[in-house]
């Protein structure tokens, strides 16, 4: 099992018949890796990033052990969200995307593609300078508008799938008057992104513009707005919530607001699609802090797409929570009273799901395995 920890590296862990990590290494020495590990089909190249640089190297299972580092990616604009998310392609495996969050809860120059910020762009690592891509200039943009899109997926098609941390203490203004909708809005967002090397056009899903209803009873100026409708912040002659239609990407699915959505990974068969929600500070009482099952389909077409309606509010089950999610206290990313639910994986058969919390307290990996 390989492992990233955050501000020191990347270690590799083996275990034992009764089931328990029997040995540890440290393959990877790197004060500034922080989130993205992703190794590809083979198992044969490992990638990693940090804020700013995503590295290559080449892995041997057998030995546990890394060579021939490589940087793959420079150059990737920071700001309040860190975490640079990498994951390879099942359908190509040269070709990986990297996700990188908005500078800001509001950072309104990111909705223009060219800031390199609140998007999702793929690399084709067979193509890739000596030196590097330069993320904001270099790459294919898969998506734009993504406030902060950590959770990446591959359906077995090949297809891209993001989990979305959406903003923080909203307002609805309309005619001068102010009215808070933060506690239950916007909805954090599954987005279906679609084949990476044939992006989706348009390709813009919304940030910081369109936002996602959750609770639209909050909304009291209309009610034409449901669960999973996009909707402006501040309504006027020229743009309103209904000119979101068309312009940009809805999310497939809702989640509620502040929860976090942090990793996601496939079942074999794509039946389910595993999320972990990190929780968040922005709600009294606090919510996140578990892990859901959301069911999955394979439609007539052969696409993969979640069983619930856009407008559902349960389209997934709880399958791990903190056991009184409404008091747990986080006063920032890596601490708080409950743990922080954050990577997950599966065991080479696809039985055992890992999943790991970096609250700095403890730093925990649990396994789950179904009845």
């Amino acid at each position: 099992m390989l492992v990233l920890q955050a501000t020191s590296g990347v270690s590799v862990h083996t275990f034992g018949s009764d089931g328990c990590i029997s040995s540890t290494k440290i393959i990877i020495q790197n004060t500034g890796l922080n989130h993205g590990l992703s190794l590809s089909p083979d198992g044969k190249t490992l990638y990693a990033s940090s804020a700013t640089q995503v590295w290559a190297w080449t892995y041997d299972a057998a030995t546990r052990a890394v060579s021939n580092q490589k940087t793959i990616i420079t150059g990737i604009s920071q700001g309040v969200h860190s975490t640079r998310t990498v994951a390879v392609s099942p359908k190509n495996p040269n070709i990986i995307l990297v996700s990188t969050g908005s500078n800001s809860n509001w950072d309104y120059a990111a909705g223009s593609p060219s800031t390199g910020r609140a998007c999702v762009k793929s690399f084709d690592i067979s193509k890739a300078p000596a030196s590097g891509y330069n993320y904001n200039t270099q790459g294919t943009m898969v998506a734009y508008g993504v406030r902060n899109e950590v959770a990446l997926a591959f359906d077995p098609n090949g297809h891209a799938w993001g989990a979305e941390n959406s903003g923080d203490d909203f307002t609805r203004t309309v005619n001068g008057q102010k009215v808070d909708v933060h506690i239950d809005n916007p909805a954090e967002e599954l987005n279906y992104f679609g084949d990476p090397e044939s992006p989706r056009t348009p390709n813009w899903f919304g940030y910081p513009t369109c936002f996602t209803v959750w609770e639209p009873s909050l909304f009291k100026d209309t009610t034409s707005l449901k669960t999973g409708s996009q909707f402006v912040v501040a309504p006027n002659s020229t743009f309103k919530d209904d000119s979101c239609n068309g312009v940009s990407n809805p999310p497939r699915l809702a989640f509620p607001a502040h929860t976090a959505p942090i990793g996601s990974v496939f079942d074999k068969n794509a039946t389910n699609l595993y999320i972990t929600f990190h929780g968040s500070w922005d709600r009294q009482p606090a919510a996140g802090y578990f892990v859901a099952e959301v069911p999955f389909t394979k439609t007539a077409d052969g696409l993969y797409d979640p069983v619930a309606a856009a407008d559902s509010k349960t389209g997934y089950k709880t399958i791990l929570q903190s056991q009184n999610p409404g008091s747990c206290n986080s006063p920032s990313l890596t601490q708080s009273t409950c743990w922080r639910l954050a990577g997950l994986g599966w065991d080479n058969e696809g039985q055992k799901l890992f999943v790991s919390s970096d609250n700095q307290a403890d730093g925990e990996i649990f396994v789950l395995k179904k009845k």
